[in-house]
């Protein structure tokens, strides 16, 4: 992960821990763009999905995050 990439995933994370959804999923949906088979970002992203009530969209993330790393302890 690049330094550009690392700043948008803190950013994102402080969104979440803010109750900023619509803001961390943005930043989510921008690392997926270059990363999109990182689990760790997935599972922030069905997070973020999850608090917005959208759930079958957070199911599907956090369903793609165990299809690449099926021990993923984080994906809920």
């Amino acid at each position: 992960m690049d330094s550009d990439t690392k700043e948008i995933m803190k950013k994102g994370v402080s969104f979440l821990e803010d109750a900023k959804y619509e803001e961390a999923l943005g930043c989510f949906e921008k690392i997926l763009v270059s990363n999109p088979n990182d689990p760790d970002i997935l599972n922030k992203k069905g997070v973020a999905l999850r608090s917005l009530g959208r759930y079958d969209e957070a199911i599907e993330s956090f369903n793609k995050a165990l299809e690449i790393t099926p021990r993923d302890l984080d994906a809920s």
